[in-house]
């Protein structure tokens, strides 16, 4: 498998469980000697330069772990410590978005707000690249808008997102690229706007009463239907424009056109790659 990220952009990393998402995140922050081949950040060896990277990247772990008596407070004075510069007030604006008490401990906490912990300590040092595995779970659906806002701010400040992810809407609502992988190998490497382009869409068609189209001659970009009583739902692909040139002709009552569908896409690409 072989990538590269573009500074100033989010990447989202997809792939279904035992992927290898998680092993190429812990390769990337030399927490994994690679047996074969390398990986670098900066320009720099992720494993004999690990210490020095770390400087200039934030991480949360899929599988977050805090100390029991940790606080938000004592969390960013180790933060100082160990990275130099003061975060304290970064990290407490952060913590009053996320609406998270400073002051309350881990062992107190749950689920959600430790996530919270997690993002606000490793988010608080503006760091250059910010690498994230799992980063909503635990989060409720208004916190996890809160935190794409805060990722967006992030990049237009300078910052590089690699975000790993299983919910696809997450990842189209954020990224402007993206890595697929299965088993290893990287199936996708391209950029958002590219895999909108190639997607499906579902066309659903309501018929006048009585009335029926002409099914004899459908447009090339169809490539399914499903008959729905008065309704007819069609699969499309590729450039709309014949088929709403087609559908003008025909005796519609309704029409409604899907935004591509991503999660067909890649429903597609993970059934090609196991028929092999």
């Amino acid at each position: 498998m072989s990538f590269q990220i573009s500074e100033g952009q989010i990447y989202g990393f997809l792939g279904p469980n035992g992927a290898g998402k998680t092993t190429t995140i812990r390769i990337l922050l030399g927490f994994l000697k690679p047996q074969h081949g390398s990986a670098s950040i900066f320009g720099m060896d992720c494993w004999s330069a690990s210490r020095a990277i770390k400087q200039e990247v934030g991480y949360v772990a899929g599988d977050v772990r805090l100390y029991p008596w940790l606080n938000i407070r004592r969390g960013l004075k180790l933060v100082q410590t160990l990275r130099g510069g003061d975060p304290t007030k970064t990290g407490l604006a952060l913590c009053e978005r996320l609406n998270l008490d400073p002051e309350l401990p881990v062992r107190k906490m749950s689920r959600g707000n430790r996530q919270k912990v997690a993002l606000v300590l490793a988010l608080a040092h503006q760091p250059k690249l910010i690498i994230l595995d799992e980063p909503t779970s635990g989060l409720d659906p208004v916190m996890q808008l809160t935190l794409m806002d805060i990722l967006r701010e992030s990049v237009k400040q300078g910052s590089t997102v690699l975000f790993s992810s299983h919910s696809l809407s997450e990842v189209e609502s954020l990224c402007s690229h993206v890595l697929m992988i299965r088993q290893g190998q990287l199936l996708v490497d391209e950029s958002l706007k590219s895999l909108q382009a190639k997607s499906p869409r579902v066309a659903c068609l309501t018929l006048e009463d009585g009335q029926e189209i002409d099914s004899t001659e459908l447009p090339k970009c169809v490539i399914s239907t499903h008959r729905k009583e008065s309704a007819i739902e069609m699969l499309l692909e590729g450039s709309a424009q014949e088929f709403m040139r087609w559908a003008a002709k025909q005796p519609l009552a309704d029409i409604s056109i899907s935004p591509p569908s991503l999660d067909r896409l890649f429903r597609n690409y993970y059934l090609e790659d196991e028929s092999t």
